[in-house]
């Protein structure tokens, strides 16, 4: 049963980031794409925008896919932490804890998640 938690746990976390870097590197779900992504970024100090939103999409989208394959699970774990401690230190920390507050809490457990199953390892289903 451990195993196929594991499952659930990856291609839930892992897919959703394949859908954020989606949206940053082409637009697909509601995203604004590179161009659009990078404007915002710009707007909170990150510079280049575009350099930055093509780094950002890159690593949540090859971070969820290595994540959601368990294959090499702390490459993508590693990916996943980093985008969202850079989102808590530049987006979400100075508004304290709480999600309801647009807070860090969610990419606080995100990056628990990922460091987790990075410790605990991929479980028996994995891509290869």
């Amino acid at each position: 049963m451990m195993d196929l938690g594991l499952l659930i746990i990856r291609l839930v976390v892992g897919l959703t980031f394949v859908g954020h870097g989606a949206q940053k590197l082409f637009g697909w779900f509601g995203g604004y794409g590179l161009k659009g992504t990078g404007g915002w970024l710009e707007s909170i100090g990150l510079k280049p925008g575009v350099t930055m939103a093509l780094l950002a999409g890159l690593g949540e989208l090859v971070g969820g896919l290595l994540f959601a394959a368990g294959v090499g699970t702390w490459v993508g774990a590693l990916l996943i932490a980093l985008t969202m401690l850079v989102a808590i230190v530049k987006v979400h920390g100075a508004n304290g804890y709480w999600a309801t507050q647009n807070g860090y809490e969610y990419n606080l457990v995100l990056i628990a998640v990922a460091i987790g199953v990075a410790l605990i390892g991929p479980g028996a289903y994995v891509l290869f």
